[in-house]
């Protein structure tokens, strides 16, 4: 995983007031309270566009906005970032900054079919942290912002995976264009798709360890071997669906 250099002319700088986030938000007692506790300070840094980046816009993604969140605590939940998400009509990507580290965080947005002016909003997928110090490398290659932003959400998603498999080759987060090939003649899988992959890995995972739980649990030598038959199920569903995110035939 790797932080980005946003381009110089994308920078917006701009410290947006907690308040503004509820106003926009519909924000409760417990979410304000939310803020207080972890937020320290939000920053609109940085805005990719068609007139920052020259890249054109697309019908889903028309701008991509950075935000830079400094936090108060080491865990930020995700009901704060979905709170600025919902407060944003354009697609995010996070900083999450702590203690000289960073790492990025962001959800799949896109608008709804049925209705145009409301965003369909998924599962957060983040970075582990890394040095605030460390190498930033130049924005993917794209043509268009929609391709500029699956760029952005792949190794987001990558990321999670490599850590739910046991394993999961570690270099693959960084090798996105290659990813999700589903033989070699076919073409990658598209965002959606990749993201279903991922929600049912993370699923999986935690049905194996509820069963790995109960068998621990169990005395009785019959019902461990249904439990076992079970953990053996599970574990080739995960198995399969590693084979389904690398694009591999099992």
């Amino acid at each position: 995983m790797t932080l980005y250099d946003w381009p110089r002319a994308s920078a917006f700088g701009r410290v947006i007031p907690k308040n503004k986030i509820y106003d926009h938000a519909g924000a409760n007692t417990a979410l304000k309270d939310l803020f207080v506790r972890e937020v320290d300070q939000i920053t609109w840094s940085h805005k990719l566009a068609p007139e920052t980046i020259n890249l054109p816009a697309t019908k889903s993604v028309a701008e991509i906005q950075v935000f830079r969140i400094t936090q108060r605590e080491k865990a930020l939940s995700t009901d704060v970032l979905r709170a600025i998400d919902r407060a944003i009509p354009f697609p995010l990507l996070f900083e999450l900054v702590h203690s000289g580290r960073v790492k990025l965080a962001a959800a799949y947005k896109r608008p709804s079919e049925a209705d145009s002016t409301k965003w369909v909003l998924g599962d957060y997928f983040e970075s582990a942290f890394l040095s605030e110090d460390g190498h930033r490398s130049a924005l993917p290659v794209a043509l268009t912002m929609g391709a500029l932003y699956e760029q952005l959400l792949t190794p987001l998603v990558e990321a999670q995976n490599t850590r739910l498999i046991p394993g999961a080759p570690t270099g693959f987060a960084e090798a996105p264009q290659s990813s999700f090939m589903a033989a070699p003649d076919m073409q990658p899988l598209s965002l959606e798709a990749r993201i279903a992959v991922a929600e049912a890995i993370k699923a999986t995972t935690r049905e194996v360890e509820r069963i790995k739980a109960r068998l621990g649990r169990e005395r009785q030598f019959n019902k461990r071997v249904a439990i076992n038959a079970e953990l053996r199920a599970a574990r080739e569903e995960l198995k399969r669906l590693s084979g389904d995110r690398d694009g591999e035939a099992e």
